[in-house]
């Protein structure tokens, strides 16, 4: 299992849409995150800065490969024409990304 953290800005005339349409995100994309071997999936909101940290748990052998069967849903395709427009991409994401991938410097296990 691989930890994984990525942040993006939100658009802060978008914030109260972005909790509204997280409130009942739809089934199939649900169906499709854990198709791509994804547990544990979080999105935590930090104001004033409107800065979005997701992070989830990967329990696949192929995490490109899951992405790219992920970007090929036409549901996921179509939450995402929904979410990325409430989203401000930071400007040091790493080219192609969309949301800018974190490195885990700590972690505490019991």
């Amino acid at each position: 299992m691989k930890r994984m953290g990525f942040l993006i800005g939100l658009k802060p005339e978008r914030i109260a849409e972005y909790k509204r349409v997280h409130a009942a995100v739809w089934p199939e994309v649900l169906d499709q995150i854990r198709r791509s071997n994804i547990r544990n999936y979080s999105i935590f909101l930090r104001e004033p800065e409107n800065l979005l940290f997701g992070y989830y748990e990967y329990h696949g052998q192929d995490h490109a490969a899951d992405m790219a069967a992920m970007a090929k849903d036409p549901k996921t395709r179509e939450w995402w024409d929904v979410c990325m427009p409430m989203q401000a991409p930071l400007e040091t994401r790493a080219d192609g990304d969309w949301w800018a991938e974190l490195e885990q410097v700590f972690l505490m296990e019991e």
